[in-house]
């Protein structure tokens, strides 16, 4: 985009998993002839709809949603991805004087739409099979510890199980002698194409734990374990990406008789509290983006009139 030319408008609501973007999102941008734009990592995935919390076709229809249900669970996928296919979306809506709401939990999505991604040196593909095969013998942990141990930052925020994005840190490095850390310091997303209103959600944090201990009941109530045991049938095995994602690795280790059923409720709840305090941690870092309660419609519709 040309820098005399105007740029397009758009609208963040981002915050931890369980905190009420969906329902948030979805009243404010009936108030703005809005379409909304998930920017949720696991959402973008066909077949997982329970433990993902996907929005409901009843939520759907309320207004119009973008980057739901667009690969299967053995596709590759990443942030570059995302970024490309989202700003497709946001060009055709600013065409159409249609605001987009960004909307997810993913603060690396976010992070690459709106600014954009550094470039790395091409990757050994040897190294990186040979990566995959430590992973497959000695486990996701064991490569962890490896990263710790050279890019303490990265190691601690991705989870040890996370196998994609422990392999792509350390083949980084390996590649080009600098961290994955690093990496993002020096680039700091300086691409910006947009103007950009940030809304984060927040909320006791108590509070917030109740209501993810709560929703996994509910998730196990609504199917979720046949939801897993439908996605093994189908042939997605235990190492792809979405498969090893929260729940639904809890899910498949309870299947193959790893775990008792409460451990695995346990354990469940346990890593997603964790995991919302890490996104919690990771949008805190972000200045720019204003904070309010789920509950608080009329401020952010105030926000937003404004920034419009």
């Amino acid at each position: 985009m040309n820098s005399d030319q105007k740029k397009p408008k758009v609208i963040v609501v981002c915050g931890p998993t369980g905190v009420g973007k969906t329902s948030a999102a979805i009243g404010i941008a009936k108030e703005f002839n809005g379409e909304i734009i998930n920017a949720d990592s696991m959402q973008i995935y066909k077949h997982m709809d329970i433990g993902t919390a996907k929005p409901t076709h009843k939520e759907q229809a309320c207004v119009k949603h973008h980057m739901i249900d667009i690969v299967n669970p053995d596709e590759p996928f990443d942030a570059a991805k995302f970024a490309e296919m989202a700003r497709k979306i946001i060009a055709r809506l600013y065409k159409r004087n249609i605001t987009p709401f960004i909307v997810g939990g993913t603060g690396f999505y976010i992070k690459a739409l709106l600014y954009g991604l550094f470039q790395t040196e091409p990757v050994d593909h040897d190294f990186r099979l040979r990566l995959k095969n430590e992973a497959e013998i000695d486990g996701a942990a064991f490569l962890h510890k490896r990263l710790k141990k050279y890019d303490p930052d990265a190691a601690e925020k991705i989870h040890p199980n996370d196998t994609y994005r422990i392999i792509r840190a350390l083949e980084i490095l390996e590649a080009t002698g600098k961290s994955i850390s690093e990496y993002h310091q020096e680039h700091r997303f300086t691409d910006n194409p947009f103007e950009v209103l940030t809304i984060g959600l927040h909320m006791n944090r108590e509070v917030l734990y109740d209501r993810i201990n709560r929703r996994v009941d509910a998730m196990i109530s609504a199917g979720l374990l046949d939801e897993v045991k439908k996605l093994v049938s189908m042939g997605y095995t235990k190492d792809l990406k979405p498969m090893q994602s929260i729940g639904y690795r809890h899910i498949i280790d309870f299947i193959k008789d790893r775990i008792s059923w409460d451990d695995t409720l346990q354990t469940f709840k346990r890593d997603t509290r964790r995991y919302a305090k890490r996104q919690f941690t990771w949008f805190k870092s972000e200045a720019q983006i204003i904070w309010t309660e789920p509950k608080e419609l009329t401020e952010m519709c105030r926000l937003i009139k404004n920034f419009l």
